[in-house]
């Protein structure tokens, strides 16, 4: 099937053997983002696809790395 996406301008090519696909039936696309440009995102979806930021969302929020023992050393 083909994908349009709005703010692209486009169309992306995907294979979806799951179900049938009607015309207008809505898309989940899964990618990593790869740049950030104010309202601008660019996401790797097997292409680079750049696109606003509101249409898209957050799927797996980011959590930084947990730390096992304190920076500083314990005073002695």
């Amino acid at each position: 099937m083909s994908v349009s996406i709005p703010s692209y301008g486009f169309p992306h090519s995907i294979i979806d053997r799951t179900s049938k696909v009607k015309k207008g039936q809505p898309v989940e696309l899964i990618g990593n983002v790869t740049h950030v440009d104010g309202e601008l995102v660019t996401v790797n979806l097997g292409v680079p696809v750049t696109v606003n930021m509101d249409t898209l969302r957050l799927m797996t929020a980011y959590a930084p790395p947990t730390r096992k023992r304190p920076l500083v050393d314990k005073a002695t």
